[in-house]
């Protein structure tokens, strides 16, 4: 599975922008799917999960109701809404792929991830 994450830009605060993550490979649908940041100088953490039908979400409580994570298996991609931005969201974004189908806020549940996509918020 190869992952391209879009979207990425510079926003002021309260602003809002959509990152997507595009995914090559049939067995998409299978995946769950998660996001993740990293802000300069900070560890890789966690963002957004959502399991392999789009029926559950899991949220980092730092980006809890202000963020939305989705996919569309049809077009195999997911999506990551993001609204009432703030400067501590400014970071690169990266999607991630879990083939066991089972996400969670660990980065080692994911087997692939995409290159990144740069989210900068100004004051």
């Amino acid at each position: 599975v190869q992952l391209q994450a879009s979207g990425g830009g510079l926003v002021q605060a309260g602003g809002s922008l959509r990152l997507s993550c595009a995914a090559s490979g049939r067995t998409f649908s299978s995946y769950a799917m998660g996001w993740f940041r990293q802000a300069p100088g900070k560890e890789r953490e966690f963002v957004a999960a959502i399991s392999w039908s789009g029926g559950s979400t899991y949220y980092a409580d730092s980006v809890k109701g202000r963020f939305t994570i989705s996919r569309d298996n049809a077009k195999n991609t997911v999506y990551l809404q993001m609204n009432s931005l703030k400067p501590e969201d400014t970071a690169v974004y990266y999607c991630a792929a879990a083939a066991s189908g089972v996400y969670g806020s660990s980065w080692y549940r994911y087997d692939y991830w995409g290159q990144g996509t740069l989210v900068t918020v100004s004051s």
